[in-house]
Parts: structure tokens; sequence; C-alpha cells
């Protein structure tokens, strides 16, 4: 081990988005900060790359609408780089009948009244209940919830403060909007879109955010909260909207990086941490794997909690009931992520063409109804992947032509549902490429000059996405978003204010509060936590 150590006000372990944002807010206030990142690029699953001659596209992480408002213009990412186009429409599905429905501000009414007059006039209903709710959400996300506390009781005075403001919240949305937030939290996605809807086609674009990073049937109790958590979002001031980021999800990191550079803060690639150093009971730095130290007030982790406290923490320094939580942690997304460069626009059966159309710039859902997904869960559960899996394509260089050669283009695919760990032991090593192939298939099922384009292809699977970026099982989230692993309850009870059980070890990534998405409001959050204890050496 060096023998020298380097002191900072605060050392962050992980440079992904919200490691940056929480970098960018601790260095605005003086504080002297490091960000340890184990790769040799910023962004963790936010990133740009090139993964075909000619062809760069967001590897992981793939569109735009949960960062935070607050978040773009105090770090002013704008000036750093960022900018978002919006998707002509929202969303896509086309149906293997040779219908399709498209969904976006002034024209889902008209779609939808395709294939139903009454669902059409219930838009307005679904759209503002969903609206209240995520209203209140849009509010705590930038809040610190409510902590259960031990000891002292003076340190539960500011809890029953913040507790008593979110209860005066809640009454002021009336008896009817606390229903529905009550039916949102613990209900299924399929179950409220059926209460709502008679056909088939909408329920099934609702409901897609409902199992989206969810490894979980539409109709598992809970999944409406996450179809919830994917509707608070917004682009350039509009609510709900979804978009691009012109160069990928990698400039959303870069600027985010620039941002926090500008303020100060150092950034270490290639540094991966081995431990958390700590001291008579207190985490005071960290270790890199080459033996490196770096000593800090503040040690602050944007690691899914789970690779934080059973792999760089000693267990003995840990409270047994805490580090059994973390044991049972529950992580895996079912996500197996695509990326494909290909020589022309898909020519879909519904609407055809190879010229480029409002449709190409949409999330385009290939997954009919409810029950489809729902049979694609069943099919996971049992062999491993779905037989008709669910997939979203988006086709960023319809919006952004730096990503493609011209004429070329670039998409995602985000691939839902398989399992995170193959049954009887089976490595997703031996089966990656057989399961890239059945997404192939899968959308040219619905485009047949798909396949035929496909001039190179990046396959993730869930294993993948563990290696890569430390999403435990794939998980995009850092930890499932049910009712035991959400707001006050996240990551444990007692440690939802963004301090770990060890003092000076503070949390700032997507297994906090509110969760997964990129929105930086962890990062923004654990940051005012920090500052709370250390001070800021100058004001902003």
């Amino acid at each position: 081990m060096s023998q020298s150590a380097t002191t900072y006000d605060a050392v962050i372990v992980g440079g992904g988005h919200n490691g940056l944002v929480c970098a960018a807010y601790l260095a605005k206030a003086g504080l002297k900060v490091v960000v340890l990142e184990r790769r040799g690029v910023v962004g963790g699953a936010a990133i740009t790359e090139e993964f075909h001659p000619g062809f760069r596209n967001s590897v992981a992480s793939y569109t735009v609408s949960l960062l935070n408002p607050k978040v773009i213009r105090d770090l002013d990412l704008a000036a750093h780089g960022l900018k978002i186009v919006e998707r002509k429409v929202s969303n896509f599905l086309p149906l293997p009948d040779g219908r399709y429905l498209k969904t976006s501000a002034d024209r889902t009414v008209d779609e939808v009244a395709k294939f139903s007059a009454k669902d059409a006039g219930r838009l307005d209903g679904y759209a503002a209940q969903l609206d209240l709710v995520a209203d209140v959400l849009r509010e705590l996300v930038l809040q610190t919830p409510p902590n259960v506390v031990e000891g002292n009781p003076l340190s539960a005075i500011p809890e029953l403060i913040r507790a008593g403001a979110l209860a005066n919240r809640l009454r002021k949305m009336g008896l009817n909007g606390q229903r529905a937030l009550l039916d949102l939290f613990t209900n299924s996605a399929g179950d409220y879109l059926d209460g709502w809807f008679e056909s088939e086609p909408i329920k099934a674009v609702y409901g897609f955010d409902g199992i989206v990073g969810n490894y979980a049937s539409p109709y598992t109790p809970g999944s409406a909260y996450v179809l919830l958590h994917h509707c608070f979002g917004e682009v350039n001031g509009k609510k709900g909207m979804w978009g691009h980021a012109i160069g990928g999800m990698g400039a959303i990191t870069l600027a985010m990086a620039k941002s926090a550079a500008t303020s100060g803060a150092e950034i270490r690639l290639d540094a991966p941490v081995k431990e958390i150093l700590i001291e008579k009971g207190r985490a005071v730095g960290a270790v890199t794997e080459s033996g490196d130290v770096f000593r800090g007030r503040a040690v602050v982790s944007n690691l899914n909690p789970k690779l934080l406290y059973l792999g760089l923490v000693d267990a003995s320094a840990l409270p047994k009931d805490f580090r059994h939580h973390m044991e049972n942690w529950r992580c895996g997304s079912g996500t197996f992520r695509m990326n494909v460069a290909l020589s022309e626009l898909p020519d879909f059966k519904c609407l055809p063409g190879k010229t480029l159309a409002e449709h190409h710039t949409a999330g385009i859902i290939m997954a009919p109804s409810l029950r489809y997904m729902e049979q694609a869960y069943f099919d996971a559960r049992t062999h491993g992947w779905s037989k008709s899996p669910i997939v979203e394509m988006v086709i960023s260089s319809t919006l952004d032509d730096t990503l493609a050669p011209e004429g070329k283009h670039v998409a995602s695919l985000f691939c839902q549902h398989v399992a995170p760990a193959l049954p009887d032991g089976r490595s997703w090593d031996d089966h990656r490429e057989q399961v890239a192939d059945l997404m192939i298939e899968t959308v040219n099922n619905y485009a047949p000059n798909f396949k035929a384009s496909v001039v190179a292809r990046q396959s993730l699977s869930p294993l993948d996405l563990e290696r890569t970026f430390g999403l435990v099982g794939g998980d995009i989230f850092h930890g499932a978003l049910d009712l035991g692993q959400i707001f006050s309850a996240r990551p444990a009870l007692g440690n939802a204010n963004y301090r770990g059980p060890i003092p000076g070890l503070y949390m700032c990534g997507s297994g906090t509060h509110p969760g997964g998405g990129v929105t930086g409001a962890p990062g923004h959050n654990a940051a005012r936590e920090i500052l709370k204890d250390l001070g800021s050496k100058r004001r902003n």
C-alpha cells in the first residue's frame, strides 16, 4: 500500500452520473473533492461509445426524460455542451394485425379512438390523475425522505417535521388524489390500466413503463409504481416528454464532468476502489487496487448498495442486521441491451417506408398487449428468456446525425424479459448471441428488412451489464423499485438520508431515494446532506 495519502473533504467512489452531480455540488460549495472511477471513462451506464467503425451510440441508458431540471440549471449543463431534443412522437406501437398506435401530446386521443371511442374519452381523466400523483413525486424527488432514527429523542424532531410536511402535502391532494396515490403505490400496472381502458394497444403503451427495468409481470403488485416512476420526468420544460441528448447519453455525463471540474473537482480514471478505509469505527478514505490511499472527511459511494457493503466494507464494521439486509437487497432488471448499426431505416409492415418519418423517432414498442408482456415474464422465469420478448427500439440517429455515417443509422434495443441469472447454472456467456438473434428476429417480424439491414451489433446480457457497469443482475435501478425498497426504505429504514450505518460514509447512487433512471436527484440530495455535516467553504 502506498505510504502517502492525499487528503480531501470528500472522496467519491464511482463516476456515474450521480457521483458527478454530487461532486459538482460539493466542489461548487468550495470543498476539495476527488472522484475515483474504475473505468477509463466517466459516466457509468450513461456513456456514448463507438461500437463499430463510424457508429456511436448510448451504450446502456439510452433516452432522456427524468434528468432533473434543477440539476440541469444548477450545474449549467447547457453551457457545458448539453442539448436535448424531443421525439417527433412519443411512442409507436406496431401491431401484428397491420394496425398501429402513435402517442404524442396532440394526437393520442385520435389514435386511441381508432380502437375505442370510450378509451379516447377517458384519456384526459387518466392523465389528470397520473399528473396529480406525479406532481407529488416531482416535489419529493429533491427531498430527503423522513428517516427512522434511534437514540436521542431530539434527533427525531427533524424527521417528524419532514413527515408532517409530507402529510400536509398529501392532505392537499384530497381524498380522490390520496386514493389514486395508494393505487399507484400498491397496485399492479395491469390492474390499474384495466380499470381505465378496454383496448389493448393503449394499455400496452402505458403498461410498458411498468415493466421497464422491472423483472416482473405487469400484473405484479407494485408495478404501477414503476409505471409512475417513468412519468414524472420532463424535457425542455414539457412534463412527461421523452427526448434525446445530442451526442448520446455520454453528452450528459460529459457536461456533468466538465461542470464538476470547472468548480475544482478532481476526477481520477482507471482508479478502481478495492476497500473503504475505516478507522476507529469511521469511514476515513478509500484504497484503490493499485494501493493508492485517498483520505476524506466524507466518503461517498455511487455504487449499488450491495456492491458497497458486501464488497468494499469489512463485514466486521457493519451491524449484522444491516449486512443481512444488504445480502437480501433485491436486484435484477430482466434487461438485455443491444446496440445495432443499420444500413437503412426499418420498413414496418403496418406503416411502410424506409424514408425518415416521425414514427422512426419514437420509442418503438414491440409488445402488443399486457398479456403478451405477462407471458414474456413467465417464459423468462421458466426458460431464462422470453420466447416472444418485449423490445423497445429507439433509433437515436433519426434525431442526431452525429452518431452514424450519412444515410446510415444506429438503434438501441432495450429488451425485456430475460432472467438476471439463468436457470440450472447456465452462463449468459454461452447464450448471449442466441438471445441476441431472437431479439433481431422479433424486430424483423414487424419490419421485414431489419435483419438484413444490421451491419453490426453489440449485445449486453445482464451479466455483461454487471461486469461492465456494476449493474448487479443487470439492474438499471441499483435495486428493485418495490414498496419495500423505496422512499424511507431505500436502501434501508434508518439509512434513507444518504448516510450509511458507518459514520463518515454516505451514499449518492440510484440505490437511494428517488431511485433509478438518469435523474441526478440522488447526487443532488446526498450533496445537500453532506454539506449539512461538513459545511461549505464558500457561499454558492
